[in-house]
């Protein structure tokens, strides 16, 4: 087995990096495509008046998909306490400001709050000299 050395991962790295990100673009493409596809799916939906369609390549179905969210979110904040409503929020914490505020209140700290941290590399390109 040959022993790799750092020039070689960092190249190699790289190299799937710039792969990954062609193919990215590549998906970005098609995925534009079948957006377009899904569109006239919809028309055609549409004009006929039906949710699906049977076809031999498989079966066309339309569903009704909301969204929610808020212009207002101190607004938002005040009914979700105000109608004891909190789990209409997605149970997620925001990393980021989770940091920052145990960075600022090193002392208090949420019953159940779970952490991992590790490392992670990044690659940059070599800079001239």
């Amino acid at each position: 087995m040959t022993k790799l050395t750092a020039d070689r991962m960092a190249s190699d790295y790289m190299k799937l990096r710039h792969t990954i990100k062609d193919k990215e673009d590549e998906i970005k493409k098609l995925k534009a495509i079948q957006a377009k596809i899904s569109d006239k799916m919809l028309e055609l939906c549409a004009e006929q008046n039906v949710d699906s369609l049977k076809t031999q390549e498989g079966t066309i179905s339309r569903r009704v998909i909301s969204q929610y969210w808020t212009s207002d979110w101190e607004r938002m904040h005040e009914f979700l306490i105000k109608h004891d409503a909190l789990h209409l929020l997605e149970k997620r914490i925001h990393n980021g400001n989770m940091k920052e505020f145990l960075a600022e209140n090193p002392d208090i700290c949420p019953e159940g709050l779970q952490a991992n941290s590790k490392f992670a590399i990044s690659v940059r390109k070599p800079t001239n000299k």
